[in-house]
């Protein structure tokens, strides 16, 4: 059976992994994607606070260990009575079964505001930390657009510019967090959301909760209902997500695929959609890892794996960095099991990654491990190099 994976994201990846080992060598498998590296987003938050950069994967090293074919390009179309896909660059790949991850387009909500999309954003937000520590600023708001379901970037932002303002004695810095949200990270339940508030008050960050912002203008936010206003010398904010549309396939008001519980693409066969471009609300990636498992045990059972695929159950695991100790957070999104909602400084979870993925976690702490051994090797040797050779 030839599978073709489009996309090289988080759930791409987690997808690839899962089906080989679920299904091995009954399936051949493609990978669509234009990207030359895998780039684990999650952690660009620490980039501009120079707490590291963002981990890197070369897409050509991932398809020779999973043994799988990669065709630097894009999906351009589908053609689902062909079972075929056109890349961008005009060539035309047949398939058996099709996943789709190739992610959803982020567009800047506002127009006077600095959009956060992940590590390209990095040097932006970078010049804002410096901005306060040179006292060219010391008002900045955090506001989460309408729309956006997965708000946990802008908290670790927030947070972490007022450990930075906090260090450098920045006593004069006023950082406020306007959320459309109820309680802040409502989305993990009471106890989880109340210790965020906590967090928030302790670094001393005014929070408005239950509202709409309004960026008219530079350095103004405008919160609905009400009309109050918050000065400001610098906005950040969220992008704003939206599918991609694919020639032939279905999609919701928004652009997104729409899919059953086990991944499925409805109405079109043999087509399945995991990650940001599906429709399920929250877009995160321990969300898209567990859609790509779905999608992958569906699979491996149709080329012949002894397995019964379970139906996409969502559990949401979010680590949130502080500046401090993190904190790992867990609740239960299909409502069957009432309210699982927990948190706390230790891992809920091993590896203790930002995605939460069975597959693409262990094995980007394997990729992680090994490639700090082969730096420490390259240092000894050329240690040792030196010390023969000083000159």
């Amino acid at each position: 059976m030839h599978v073709v994976i489009a996309g090289g994201g988080v759930a791409a990846l987690e997808a690839t992994i899962a089906l080989r080992d679920l299904a091995g060598e009954r399936v051949s498998i493609t990978m669509l994607a234009p990207e030359e590296d895998f780039v684990f987003k999650p952690l660009s938050v620490g980039e501009p606070f120079a707490l590291g950069a963002a981990q890197r994967l070369p897409l050509k090293k991932f398809a020779q260990d999973l043994k799988v074919e990669l065709v630097r390009d894009g999906l351009a179309s589908v053609s689902p009575s062909a079972h075929a896909v056109r890349t961008t660059g005009g060539e035309e790949l047949r398939y058996d079964k099709l996943v789709i991850a190739t992610g959803a387009r982020r567009e800047e909500p506002f127009e006077h505001a600095t959009t956060f999309r992940g590590q390209e954003d990095s040097e932006k937000l970078h010049g804002l930390v410096q901005d306060l520590e040179g006292q060219y600023a010391r008002r900045v708001a955090f506001v989460v657009p309408p729309g956006v379901t997965w708000t946990l970037p802008l908290y670790e932002l927030a947070l972490l510019t007022a450990r930075r303002a906090h260090e450098m004695s920045l006593d004069d810095v006023e950082l406020t967090f306007v959320t459309p949200e109820e309680r802040p990270l409502a989305v993990f339940g009471p106890g989880p959301s109340g210790e965020v508030r906590e967090l928030l008050e302790h670094a001393g960050i005014a929070v408005h909760c239950s509202v709409h912002a309004e960026v008219p203008r530079k350095g103004v936010v405008v919160l609905r209902p009400g009309g109050e206003e918050i000065a400001c010398d610098r906005v950040v904010t969220l992008a704003r997500l939206h599918g991609v549309a694919i020639s032939s396939l279905p999609q919701d008001e928004d652009g997104f695929l729409p899919v059953d519980n086990h991944g499925r693409v409805i109405g079109v066969e043999d087509v399945y959609a995991a990650g940001d471009g599906a429709n399920f609300p929250v877009k995160q990636g321990g969300i898209a890892c567990q859609q790509a498992d779905a999608v992958a045990e569906v699979i491996a059972r149709a080329a012949g794996a002894a397995l019964e695929p379970r139906s996409f159950r969502p559990v949401l695991r979010g680590q949130l960095i502080t500046g401090r100790e993190s904190r790992f957070m867990r609740t239960n999104l299909s409502g069957r099991e009432g309210d699982t909602s927990e948190s706390s400084p230790e891992t809920l979870w091993w590896p203790p990654s930002k995605v939460a993925g069975r597959y693409l976690a262990p094995y980007l702490h394997e990729t992680e491990e090994a490639g700090q051994h082969e730096r420490l090797r390259r240092q000894e040797l050329l240690s040792r190099d030196y010390e023969v050779n000083p000159g």
